[in-house]
């Protein structure tokens, strides 16, 4: 490389140097999961107060990442730590139901410390839940950075900007992708594969409703893609593996993809 090309990179612009290095922010975010479930954790605690001793360690750590992203902006990481916090029993509820959902929906899951412990759809539903709050603070990037954390571990990528509903069912995972503005309802279940979609990605979309949205009750199964912010899947539908969907969808419909499959025996072939 010539000297020009060392100089252009030395005087790059580098607006968010100060931001914490990624391993940094999901490492805090572990160890919140870790707080709310000690089964994820090595963690040993004397009595509650240590345990709030703690809490409060994990807080200060959050104000810090808070005010190192938002260029310290006055007055803005302490109360947003806090609030964070505060809203850490309405987070722990509402992953409990979760839980509720994948140990109640799959067979395979013995008990709940079984699935806090080993399912991938958990792992980033906890991550996706805690970036949902900050990005509703409006915090810049660290959100990002923690659903980004969670789809490099399990290949599932949730915009953090999503809303989605209680007991949320993720079944085995990987190449879930769920758009920023999808809107999913209780009790919905997804397969691997699932993609819930924009129908295009022009810059000047940026803003508009550019995901589906998806009722209450509904099960959508892998490799299906559903795209567009007009796209209603109503709820009570079952949505079929590798369905393409670019169309609303009326509650209580069964959609499924019909491919021809033909089967011969070896005398056939003869």
């Amino acid at each position: 490389m010539n000297d020009d090309f060392y100089r252009h990179l030395f005087e790059k612009p580098n607006h968010n140097k100060n931001v914490p290095p990624n391993k940094a922010i999901a490492h805090w975010a572990l160890n919140v999961i870790g707080l709310l479930y000690p089964e994820v954790a090595n963690n040993g605690f004397a009595d509650p107060q240590e345990l709030k001793t703690y809490a409060l360690g994990l807080q200060r750590e959050l104000r810090e990442i808070i005010c190192l992203a938002t260029g310290c902006a006055s007055g803005v990481a302490d109360p947003l730590s806090e609030r964070f916090f505060d809203e850490l029993p309405e987070l722990y509820r509402t992953l409990n139901t979760d839980i509720q959902s994948i140990y109640e929906g799959d067979p395979a899951a013995h008990n709940e410390f079984e699935v806090v412990r080993t399912y991938p759809g958990f792992f980033a539903i906890c991550f996706y839940r805690m970036a949902h709050i900050l990005s509703d603070y409006g915090v810049p990037l660290v959100p990002r950075i923690l659903t980004e954390y969670a789809h490099s571990k399990t290949g599932i990528d949730i915009h953090p900007a999503a809303q989605i509903g209680e007991y949320f069912y993720i079944d085995h995972g990987t190449g879930i992708v769920i758009g920023e503005t999808t809107v999913i309802g209780n009790h919905v279940k997804l397969y691997q594969g699932v993609t819930l979609g924009a129908l295009s990605v022009h810059k000047h979309h940026a803003g508009s409703k550019r995901h589906p949205t998806v009722e209450d009750h509904v099960v959508i199964y892998s490799g299906a893609t559903i795209l567009g912010g007009d796209t209603v899947i109503g709820h009570d539908c079952t949505i079929g593996g590798n369905v393409w969907l670019t169309q609303s969808i009326a509650p209580y419909s069964t959609v499924y993809h019909s491919p021809n499959i033909n089967v011969r025996t070896l005398n056939e072939l003869l």
